[in-house]
């Protein structure tokens, strides 16, 4: 039971920061639903990667900036955007700037959520470690990581949806699948360059998400004021 607990909280945790952040929240059902929609789709990005990871193998190209940014980064966070696309952007809930963060993170980390059961209960042996270390170790890497690259992308998608400009939408993935790929490629070699790297990832998301939170609340202080005069 601990062990579950360790390699799922952090998520929960994160997605309760951004949900609580938000002034006009969101319907509970809705952060479920993209939630799950993240769990569903590491199905098709476990078959892309593993059938990905076969070319590379066949042509010795396992190594490298190949395989950091051409497997997993492409494919995992061409299918978090999907459900942005698909689904978050038909949402009528889906109605200010700050919501493209919130649902970015929960289909984020609902599949860094499963991805880290898979990592934990059923990769400690190839890795030659504990679970619970793997748990911890990826609750401060990996988890945080996936969350952040979800702040980028949805912040991104905010701006296609809501300003309608169609080079935003392709910031949405290029900018997650960049941090994605470096991250990738430094953890496995350098695993404090990888830490650096998200960490300051999370001083920018940051910004950029208080930033629209003070919108957020100029917005709503005009719409209080407009009540009281009327």
């Amino acid at each position: 039971m601990q062990l579950l607990l360790v390699t799922i909280l952090p998520s929960i945790f994160i997605i309760l920061y951004f949900v609580q952040s938000d002034r006009f929240k969101e319907p509970p059902k809705e952060i479920i639903k993209v939630f799950f929609y993240g769990i569903l789709i590491t199905i098709p990005a476990y078959i892309l990667n593993t059938y990905l990871s076969q070319i590379w193998m066949e042509t010795e190209l396992t190594e490298g900036l190949i395989s950091s940014f051409f497997t997993a980064a492409p494919v995992e966070e061409g299918l978090k955007l999907s459900v942005l696309y698909f689904l978050v952007y038909k949402m009528k809930d889906f109605n200010e700037p700050i919501d493209g963060i919130v649902y970015g993170v929960s289909a984020s980390l609902g599949f860094a959520t499963l991805e880290n059961l898979y990592y934990v209960y059923l990769l400690a042996d190839y890795y030659q470690t504990s679970s619970m270390y793997l748990a911890v170790v990826r609750s401060f890497s990996a988890i945080p990581a996936h969350a952040v690259f979800g702040v980028f992308m949805g912040y991104f998608f905010m701006k296609y949806a809501f300003i309608k400009k169609g080079d935003n939408l392709i910031f949405a993935f290029l900018v997650p699948f960049t941090l994605h790929g470096c991250y990738n490629l430094f953890v496995t070699s350098n695993f404090i360059v990888a830490l650096a790297l998200i960490f300051i990832s999370w001083i920018v998301a940051l910004r950029l998400f208080s930033g629209l939170k003070r919108k957020q609340k100029r917005k709503r202080k005009e719409h209080e004021k407009k009540i009281f005069i009327y």
